[in-house]
């Protein structure tokens, strides 16, 4: 008789990437102790959607795909946000970015068709190998919304940007969205019924089965009477735009927020915002409610800043209103406080809210021992009279491994960095252009309650457009965003995007055990 010693650590590793759980038995029945927590490996495979750009026939849409150097995937093809296993047959499938044009459902209320024939992307915005940004365009009022995946090394941190100047019309503006990934929950604060706005919620289907959707609209007295809301079909690898005011017969509301649910499937979802006086940008999903949020990047020469908020529980919220400024956190004249009810939207406006300087909205709970989780989000306007122009910013969530933002361009961009808690250091690189550059990083200290910003980050010999990554190195969390100004006409066109954490790993188990086998 002898005794043979098997270590499973390979086997149970690659149980853990595949399904995000394993389990052992020892032969005489016993469960097997675990010796090890769990372990972060890279992606390998990693899902993005983009909207249907506009409807305008002028309009001017670049699409920027990137993927950031530093983290190196596993080999292999799972499933969407799991590390790979390592099998002969991954480890010679070539890495891919892609993005393909999903196709056009019907329109839900109203319609937002129309216009000259869109010239497609010219091969989407494909990356072939990370730390350059790749670009494509699409022109016209029917560039079709696009879908795809990155696979391999190309997958950890894979961020698309896809950026519309529409220089005339209702829709004008400068429309900047950092495309997202497919989920089953979103919170919209900020959107609006108004007649001067109007209001598209985009669902995108990136799978090969039907998706259901479900809308909800509270204004500032609660729910809003709805129809044709439950059980909205988004069919396979398409995307259907439902125009918000049509779905409720109640009077136009100007703050509304919007609940996107899904009973089967998952979509993308996101709201394009066109104000007839104001401008157009897209209004992302703000963070999951939660009892205290960040709001970042608000440029210092905001004419008009308008906080909205939102409680989906049983318990009102008061709010603390604080400013995060480069100097130091200030309370706001006047605006203090915000008392948020239970199932309404509450908003105020916050007139010279910068005054010059770039700053950060922090809300915190008045009475630490009274939290109650709710959503926000702010509608921010630059200039004045006819010349003017609309963004939004949703409270985001702190950075805590890396997060990209692409289509960054000389002197345009502003990178706007808030620590509100303790003082923290990050790591910013900006990478090499899309039609040429040398990357270039720094390590930037922000103090405690401040906000910094990052103009003069630009790669050396840049051409084209770079991407910027945050990394947090030390102390306290970090928030980010990123604005981009493009002035036309006098109009000055700009558009702010969160940075949200890219997910380039994902946790998996990690366990050793010995079985001892008895061979006769």
């Amino acid at each position: 008789m002898k005794r043979t010693t098997l270590s499973l650590i390979t086997v149970v590793t690659a149980l853990g990437a595949v399904t995000g759980f394993a389990a052992l038995t020892a032969p005489d029945g016993t469960a097997a102790p675990t010796a090890k927590a769990s372990t972060r490996l890279p992606v390998e495979r990693a899902g993005l959607l983009c909207p249907a750009p506009s409807t305008s026939e002028v309009a001017e849409t670049l699409y920027t795909s990137y993927t950031p150097t530093g983290t190196t995937a596993a080999t292999g093809t799972t499933g969407a946000g799991t590390a790979a296993t390592g099998t002969a047959a991954a480890q010679a499938e070539k890495p891919t970015a892609r993005l393909r044009p999903a196709a056009s459902g019907a329109t839900r209320g109203g319609s937002s068709g129309g216009g000259k024939k869109a010239k497609p992307p010219q091969a989407p915005a494909t990356v072939t190998a990370p730390g350059k940004p790749v670009t494509a365009e699409a022109n016209g009022g029917s560039a079709p919304a696009l879908t795809g995946s990155a696979t391999g090394t190309l997958a950890p941190g894979w961020t698309v940007q896809q950026t519309t100047v529409v220089p005339a019309g209702g829709a004008r503006g400068l429309l900047g969205l950092t495309c997202g990934a497919p989920d089953t929950d979103f919170w919209f604060p900020a959107a609006s019924t108004a007649k001067e706005r109007q209001d598209y919620v985009h669902l995108t289907n990136p799978d090969d089965t039907a998706a259901v959707a479900d809308i909800e609209l509270y204004g500032p007295e609660g729910p809003l009477k709805s129809q044709f809301t439950e059980g909205i079909p988004v069919p396979p690898r398409s995307t259907v735009p439902v125009l918000l005011s049509t779905l409720t017969g109640e009077t136009a509301q100007r703050d509304v927020t919007v609940h996107v649910t899904t009973r089967s499937g998952r979509v993308g979802a996101a709201i394009g915002a066109a104000d007839d006086k104001l401008g157009s940008d897209w209004l992302a999903a703000a963070a999951d409610p939660a009892s205290s949020a960040v709001l970042p990047g608000i440029p210092g020469d905001a004419t008009s800043v308008r906080l909205v908020a939102f409680v989906p529980g049983d318990d009102d919220a008061d709010l603390k209103v604080q400013l995060a400024t480069t100097t130091g956190t200030i309370v706001p004249a006047g605006a203090g406080t915000l008392h948020v009810k239970s199932g309404m939207t509450a908003s105020v406006d916050l007139p010279q809210l910068t005054r010059g300087q770039v700053g950060s909205l922090l809300l915190t709970p008045s009475d630490p021992k009274k939290p109650a989780p709710f959503v926000a989000a702010l509608q921010v306007v630059r200039g004045k009279g006819e010349n003017t122009e609309i963004a939004f910013i949703p409270a985001t969530s702190a950075i805590s491994a890396r997060a990209t933002v692409a289509d960054n361009r000389a002197k345009v961009s502003v990178l706007a960095l808030t620590a509100p808690g303790a003082a923290a250091q990050v790591k910013v690189t900006a990478s090499a252009g899309s039609g040429g550059g040398t990357p270039v990083s720094r390590t930037v200290t922000v103090k405690a309650g401040t906000t910094a910003t990052l103009t003069d980050l630009v790669p050396q010999g840049l051409k084209g457009t770079y991407a910027l990554t945050v990394e947090p190195v030390s102390g306290g969390k970090v928030y980010a965003a990123r604005t981009l100004a493009v002035p036309d006409d006098g109009i000055p066109m700009f558009t702010v995007q969160t940075l949200v954490d890219d997910r380039g790993t994902v946790e998996v188990p990690s366990a050793r055990q010995d079985l001892k086998v008895l061979d006769d």
